[in-house]
């Protein structure tokens, strides 16, 4: 987890690590007062490990006014999140608050697999921790579920094009690449944030 120097009166955002970069990016640019608390985006491959981490997040933060950055994660994370006394960011997942649920949704009715640079520098871990080390059974999967690699690049993403071809190569699948800017993920942070104050406020 990685924690930024707390300010009076600042909010705690705890939540996947997926979008750190991106996340710590928006703060800085905009001066918000918000602390970040960042746990390991290979929690959602284990949903018990998942609710673990964010319950035990909560918790040892009670003290503090948090919002949570997580898609629906967890069948129950709704519930996790209110037991917290948080807020979550609305969305599906990380890519849905990314992209808008728009953008979002053509690409997944189009068979699209989103592939985030974190993902693809740490694809063998990832996917091995799920199905093994079986490459006929990950590209079954695959074929079944998706027709693409949408690899996608955000302004702080550094160059992962050969981690992305190469995760390409494994599922069997072409790659695609999207350029997308932050304005959706922001503006799912500010009304999160703008929730949480005015909650905190009444």
């Amino acid at each position: 987890m990685n924690t930024a120097a707390t300010e009076p009166d600042s909010l705690l955002l705890i939540g996947c690590g997926i979008l750190q970069r991106e996340i710590r990016y928006l703060i800085e640019r905009n001066q918000w007062p918000l602390d970040t608390s960042f746990m390991r985006s290979a929690l959602h491959n284990n949903i018990g490990k998942l609710e673990k981490g964010l319950r035990g997040s909560l918790a040892k933060r009670a003290d503090r006014e948090t919002i949570v950055f997580y898609g629906c994660c967890h069948p129950n994370i709704d519930h996790i999140v209110a037991e917290g006394h948080s807020l979550r960011t609305p969305g599906q997942n990380c890519v849905d608050i990314l992209l808008g649920r728009e953008l979002f949704d053509r690409e997944l009715a189009n068979g699209a697999f989103f592939l985030l640079e974190e993902w693809a520098q740490r694809w063998s871990p990832i996917t091995e921790e799920v199905f093994g080390k079986n490459p006929v059974v990950i590209r079954s999967v695959f074929h079944e579920a998706h027709q693409y690699i949408l690899a996608i690049r955000t302004p702080c993403s550094s160059d992962f094009s050969s981690e992305a071809e190469e995760v390409a190569r494994i599922v069997d699948l072409p790659l695609r690449w999207m350029d997308v800017g932050l304005e959706h993920l922001q503006s799912v942070l500010e009304e999160t944030m703008q929730r949480k104050l005015k909650e905190r406020d009444e």
